[in-house]
């Protein structure tokens, strides 16, 4: 199992898939066309710009007393990856 994050807000979720991402070895652009998300949305979520859905849902799921993590993949499993520096 590789890194786990406690997700306390939105911006905390778009982090962990700019993570997720970063870990996986795909670019913005590999990871928005695989799924179909337009690459700047992709970016506005990932910086936390464009999270008011997700707001909502934290907000809801911190209601119910729940707790949610992001588990990356272990790095070893998956070969390679790129490091990238917090701005």
């Amino acid at each position: 199992m590789g890194p786990v994050f406690l997700v306390r807000s939105a911006g905390d979720l778009g982090k962990a898939l700019q993570q997720a991402r970063l870990a996986s070895g795909m670019t913005q652009e590999e990871l928005a066309e695989a799924t179909g998300v337009d690459r700047t949305y992709l970016a506005r979520m990932e910086s936390g710009l464009s999270v008011l859905l997700l707001e909502r849902l934290m907000r809801l799921l911190r209601h119910t007393g729940a707790e949610v993590t992001v588990t990356l993949p272990d790095r070893a499993a998956h070969g390679a990856v790129r490091e990238h520096e917090s701005a």
